[in-house]
């Protein structure tokens, strides 16, 4: 045996020594003391999740309620304030928007007129430039109509003004108001000097109106050129955002957007059948009553019938203002009875037959879109309100709906009939 290994032998001799003797050190000294048990109060249970959501025990401590409360409150603030952004962005490239909005009702209301005229073997762009040509005629020729009985009848409602105006004269002197001349003229100075000194609003006014005027004209011809391309490249365009958009996203989102653009064709179409009964039935009491501009009235009413509910009773109110200006406030009252009967025909008959067949949509909700769309971009915002609420409605509805899953003996019958 060599050195190295006599001297490990010796170390692990003395190592096992050492641990022997403090084994039995540690039993004599078990031998000698008593016995003695320590109770130990075990800790105190730690709180349990109150629900799974919760990421540590401090939350814990917080009511359910608080917190569901809480995650609704700052999803609902992120979404409203992307909404405000959305309506700033909107707001500030509004000259494009807005013509393209109307395209897009423009293109509902004529894509079937396309869609026969391609049934007939007709190419995609001569369709699309007939209907257009054709609904181009009707509009310039209903504008020519309208501005040429407006401009012949005008020396004869300027006549029915006049007179108009001194009934009122006299009313004021002999009425219950019992007013003096030099008060009567003292009122139409005050009216007088208050255009004078409002002559640089006026300029203004009237410089913004061509600047208005300017932007209509470009806003025209954008919509005419996005209505030829969504008639004839529509389906090819739809299908290039939905190629945008993740693999799994595909199918539900392409089949909401055919849904919604039916839902909106609907719409134009019933808005178009529903505007054009009402304008007939004032038109018809305008020519029987032998009020001036009937077709022009009739052709306001039609316009303004666009906007559901109230659309038709507000345009008819100026029917009511000219037939008390021309025949005195006997047949005015007619006249608003008429335009009431026709509402009343339109909100009872025509909006369930007709419109609640292609739309479903309340009327509280057709009433706060309207309100909404005017406080945001005024006219054309109340325009576009119920169409824009008519196909988040059935877009969402199609999203959301519970599609059948297909079971897997389904799965293996049709790979095995293939």
């Amino acid at each position: 045996m060599s050195r190295l290994q006599r001297v490990r032998q010796n170390l692990r001799r003395a190592y096992d020594s050492g641990r022997e003797s403090v084994r039995l050190a540690r039993e004599d000294s078990r031998r000698t003391e008593p016995d003695t048990e320590v109770d130990f109060a075990p800790p105190p249970p730690e709180p349990d999740d109150v629900h799974h959501s919760t990421s540590s025990r401090d939350d814990a401590e917080v009511p359910h309620s608080l917190r569901i409360a809480a995650a609704w409150g700052w999803r609902l603030i992120v979404v409203g304030l992307v909404g405000w952004a959305l309506l700033r962005f909107i707001g500030i490239i509004s000259v494009v928007v807005i013509p393209l909005a109307v395209s897009l009702l423009l293109s509902a209301l004529l894509a079937p007129a396309v869609g026969w005229l391609r049934r007939w073997r007709v190419p995609p762009s001569l369709a699309t430039f007939l209907v257009l040509i054709c609904g181009i005629a009707a509009v310039a020729g209903t504008l020519t109509l309208v501005i040429t009985q407006f401009v012949n009848g005008l020396p004869q409602l300027t006549e029915g003004a006049t007179a108009g105006i001194r009934t009122i004269q006299e009313w004021a002197k002999t009425g219950p108001l019992h007013l003096s001349d030099d008060q009567v003229n003292r009122a139409i100075d005050n009216a007088q000097s208050w255009i004078n000194s409002n002559t640089a609003s006026l300029t203004s006014t009237g410089i913004a109106t061509a600047a208005t005027v300017f932007e209509v004209l470009t806003g025209a011809l954008l919509v005419l050129f996005s209505t030829f391309f969504f008639l004839r490249d529509g389906r090819k365009i739809w299908r290039f955002v939905v190629r945008l958009l993740p693999v799994n996203a595909r199918w539900s989102l392409a089949d909401a957007g055919d849904a919604s653009w039916a839902t909106l064709g609907a719409y134009v179409r019933a808005t178009v059948l529903v505007a054009f009964i009402d304008a007939v039935g004032i038109g018809i009491a305008l020519v029987i009553l032998d009020i001036p501009f009937p077709f022009p009235l009739a052709a306001l009413v039609f316009l303004g019938a666009f906007v559901p509910i109230i659309g038709a009773g507000i345009s008819g109110t100026v029917a009511v203002l000219v037939a008390l200006v021309d025949q005195g406030w006997v047949i005015a009252l007619v006249v608003l009875g008429a335009v009431v009967l026709v509402q009343q025909l339109e909100g009872h008959v025509l909006q369930p037959l007709i419109m609640g067949r292609a739309v479903a949509i309340h009327p509280l909700a057709v009433i706060v879109g309207i309100a909404s769309g005017v406080v945001l971009a005024g006219i054309i915002g109340a325009l576009i309100a119920v169409p824009l609420i008519a196909v988040l409605n059935t877009g969402v509805r199609r999203l959301t709906r519970r599609r059948p899953e297909v079971p897997p003996t389904a799965v293996v019958v049709a790979g095995t009939s293939m």
